[in-house]
């Protein structure tokens, strides 16, 4: 008896599709690739100039001959990012299968690239795009490119930890109903905060109105291989979805996957992508996505239950200190919090009255932790697969030190993260304005031409297009005073902010 047919016997037909499928994960063809590379005696008379590492000895002495070894230029063996054809195009397909996407497309100039992608598909000039306000700034920073105008939904917003919640149902059907011309729907999810809507209900809405779905999923990985999580974009329905796989799935930084659904021409979006992305990819980037692609396909239920477990146990543990907040599903309302990614261990300071920048600080300068962000009222610690019980134990200890040397009086301090904008133009029209430099101080009542932030997590305060509020300038103002990296405008320490004339 053969024993692929006794193979069929044990197993059943359906089974053995699934063995199939788990067993063509075992591959990693830019990996493989490359390994058979390193095996070549190839004189680079290409570049990259250093040469395979040897013209740059203290970079290969600081990065280590195994990196530089395969920091290499397109060639036949290895394919092209551009145009794909061999060992990219086998790894794209490896990826559209483990997310569940009719095409995956290999990004290495960041979730950023694969945002501004994503509209500038589905988005021309002049068309309606409807959207939260609380979007990352590279979503508005396509609409600057490619002059759509935003339709925001403005989100609703926690009163006990001030934080900007998802897109409720019925706000999403209302601009529908206002904007029936507008192209697409693109959604938060989840937030950085672990905040997801109801995808599913505005994937149906936005295809009932002819328009599609885009889903920013850059802190949602794991949604495609953990269980018990939150529903991913490809699984609800989305037409295309952004996966920052740097993030939880482990790949270095600065990669990322498009992703896309059946209604979406994939030789049109490789065309959008070559717009912007660079044509020399970096195959250690794109090695990375092939490699963790793989080990998530494989191993990602198991790790990211694990994750869970480790961000429950610290939630508790910070929640027994007194004073923190560690939120989760508690905040679940079935609309505008249909569901809350569980990975996410995002605390409330103001109790304490520390800001969560202040908190962010302290861990950094007094306790050797770094932690992803903190802003005016939170902190975000980002768990993934490479953190221990014993490090998130250091992490609730030091905040239960911080609490007993540095607790103050929270009367006076900000409690609302999101100030609802006053938008008056496109991105694009007052981004390419004419415009003048003015004391943030005299800029009242002007209209805004550049992005105002706290990077991370990067969502404007203001951005081109938007009158300049006093509600605003004092969330600015308190920013600044606080010690919040501010990003985005010209003035690199923000006296000054760009006007339209």
């Amino acid at each position: 008896m053969q024993p692929a047919f006794f193979l069929f016997l044990i197993l059943g037909v359906g089974d053995l599709r699934e063995d199939k499928t788990r067993l063509s994960q075992k591959r990693a063809p830019i990996y493989e690739a490359l390994q058979r590379f390193r095996e070549m005696r190839v004189v680079p008379f290409d570049v990259p100039g250093h040469k395979r590492g040897r013209g740059n000895p203290e970079l290969t002495s600081f990065l280590g001959q195994a990196c530089v070894g395969v920091d290499v230029n397109s060639m036949k063996p290895l394919d092209n990012l551009c145009h794909p054809v061999s060992v990219i195009r086998d790894a794209e397909d490896l990826a559209a299968e483990a997310f569940g996407a009719a095409h995956a497309f290999l990004m290495v100039g960041g979730t950023t690239s694969s945002v501004q992608s994503m509209v500038l598909t589905v988005c021309k000039r002049g068309d309606k795009i409807i959207l939260p306000r609380n979007v990352h700034k590279s979503v508005i920073n396509a609409l600057v490119l490619c002059g759509a105008i935003p339709v925001y939904v403005n989100p609703d917003v926690n009163p006990r930890i001030g934080i900007s919640l998802g897109m409720k149902r019925e706000a999403v059907a209302r601009a529908i109903r206002e904007h029936p011309d507008a192209v697409a729907i693109l959604v938060n999810n989840p937030t950085y905060y672990g905040i997801c809507s109801d995808l599913r209900a505005i994937v149906r809405m936005a295809h009932e109105a002819g328009m599609k779905c885009l889903v920013d999923e850059a802190h949602g990985t794991h949604f495609y291989f953990g269980s018990g999580l939150p529903v991913s974009a490809m699984a609800a329905g989305a037409d295309m979805a952004s996966v920052s796989m740097h993030k939880s799935g482990g790949s270095l930084t600065q990669s990322s996957f498009l992703l896309t659904g059946p209604s979406i021409h994939a030789g049109y979006v490789r065309q959008i992508i070559n717009l912007t992305q660079t044509t020399s990819g970096s195959y250690l980037l794109m090695s990375s996505l092939d490699i963790s692609r793989r080990y998530l396909a494989l191993n990602g239920r198991s790790i990211f239950h694990k994750v869970v477990d480790m961000a429950d146990y610290a939630r508790q543990e910070i929640n027994k200190i007194g004073g923190y907040y560690a939120f989760g599903r508690e905040l679940m309302n079935g609309d505008s919090v249909f569901d809350f990614d569980s990975t996410k261990l995002s605390v409330h300071t103001l109790d304490i009255g520390l800001a969560g920048i202040e908190v962010y600080d302290i861990l950094r300068d007094e306790y050797d932790i770094q932690i992803e962000f903190g802003d005016i009222g939170n902190i975000l610690a980002y768990l993934s697969m490479g953190d221990r019980i014993q490090e998130l134990e250091r992490l609730v200890s030091a905040l239960a030190e911080i609490r007993r040397h540095y607790q103050k009086d929270p009367t006076g301090m900000l409690t609302q993260e999101y100030v609802e904008p006053d938008v008056v133009m496109s991105p694009q029209d007052a981004f390419y304005a004419d415009k003048v430099s003015l004391p943030l101080k005299d800029s009242l009542d002007h209209i805004c031409s550049e992005f105002v932030m706290c990077y991370p997590p990067g969502i404007p305060m203001l951005a081109p297009g938007e009158r300049i509020t006093a509600e605003v300038l004092e969330h600015i103002e308190y920013a600044k005073a606080k010690g919040c990296s501010m990003t985005g405008s010209e003035d690199p320490d923000l006296n000054r902010i760009n006007v339209i004339k």
